[in-house]
């Protein structure tokens, strides 16, 4: 039997402005998150990952492309029809004192998600208590205002009010980068046991790596608003087959990845209004040819089972292209072109 994955993104993109002068902040994303299944996604800022968010949360129309929550296609689906399918999606944003409504109790604020759906005052009363409980706050919490709790405090009220209406997919948009590191480390085991509890899913996007790799089953790196490698995260971070990836795992700090820290990425992210031509990376890649100014490589699929979007992937010992998503590009046995160090 064939799970329905809890998250379907096909072809996915998003642009702003007009003919002439075009922001592709999303760009043909293809994602699928299962249930019970972590998904991090990690970029530079201003790649696309907030505006991804965006679109799956349906604060956002896509310009093209599909979005399926539970099997069902929601793209062009009114807020009306989509109200039976909203529970099943929540956010948990950056900043909870910005999150949360000031002039409301946190009993108001975690019930907030239960209007609209049949409940009695007891029934919604009981369901914010045993939200408060299992985020790990009294119950006196419930007649307080939110800048009467500590960061910490209000990030747990901002997962609380996200689990109360019993959701299948939380987006974590930078959830735990305004914190302290050691509130960071509580935040992160939290979301761990709540998924082991609830089976919940979470799309977990994030500057920092340390807290990808911890609660991250996959990741999906992106790049001027496309996804260039996905896989399984142990393989992401030992054995990355995308140049940027490996970039960014070399600039990370050392005390978060617990590596050797090298050179950082040299330049900056080009602009979303003009993007070079061919491969998008090629102005910053160590591996550069001049095939890859001239033409945009398509997904390849190794044998790890990463997919990454290169035309000359780090393969390593033991790692090897089996498909790719053009197979006259590479051929039949999707062997990828052969790289030589660029002359100096």
């Amino acid at each position: 039997m064939t799970t329905v994955p809890v998250l379907r993104l096909t072809g996915l993109r998003r642009h702003f402005g007009a003919v002439g002068s075009v922001l592709h902040a999303v760009d043909g994303v293809d994602l699928e998150i299962a249930p019970g299944e972590t998904l991090g996604v990690v970029g530079e800022s201003g790649c696309g990952k907030s505006t991804l968010a965006r679109l799956v949360l349906k604060l956002l129309a896509p310009s093209a492309g599909r979005v399926e929550i539970m099997g069902h296609d929601v793209t062009n689906m009114s807020e009306r029809a989509f109200r039976p399918l909203r529970h099943n999606l929540q956010a948990v944003f950056q900043d909870p004192m910005s999150s949360l409504n000031p002039r409301l109790t946190v009993r108001a604020i975690v019930g907030e998600p239960l209007d609209g759906r049949r409940s009695d005052r007891r029934e919604r009363a009981a369901r914010v208590r045993e939200m408060l409980r299992v985020v790990g706050l009294p119950n006196d919490a419930a007649d307080r205002y939110p800048h009467a709790f500590s960061g910490g405090q209000r990030q747990r009220i901002a997962i609380a009010r996200a689990l109360a209406a019993d959701p299948k997919l939380v987006i974590c948009d930078e959830a735990t980068s305004a914190l302290d590191v050691s509130v960071q480390a509580q935040i992160l085991a939290l979301l761990l046991e709540l998924q082991a509890q609830f089976g919940i899913s979470f799309m977990f996007i994030s500057h920092n790596l340390g807290a990808v790799r911890q609660i991250s089953h996959r990741v999906a790196v992106m790049y001027l608003g496309r996804i260039v490698e996905t896989g399984n995260t142990e393989q992401i971070f030992s054995r990355p087959a995308h140049p940027y990836t490996a970039a960014l795992l070399e600039a990370a700090p050392e005390a978060e990845l617990h590596q050797k820290l090298t050179a950082p990425l040299a330049g900056e992210v080009p602009s979303s209004y003009d993007r070079p031509k061919g491969c998008h990376f090629s102005p910053r890649c160590p591996r550069v040819q001049s095939y890859c100014r001239e033409v945009e490589p398509e997904p390849l699929m190794m044998d790890t089972g990463q997919v990454v979007r290169c035309h000359y992937p780090e393969i390593g010992p033991g790692i090897h292209p089996t498909e790719a998503a053009s197979p006259a590009r590479y051929g039949a046995a999707a062997t990828p072109r052969p790289w030589t160090p660029a002359a100096s």
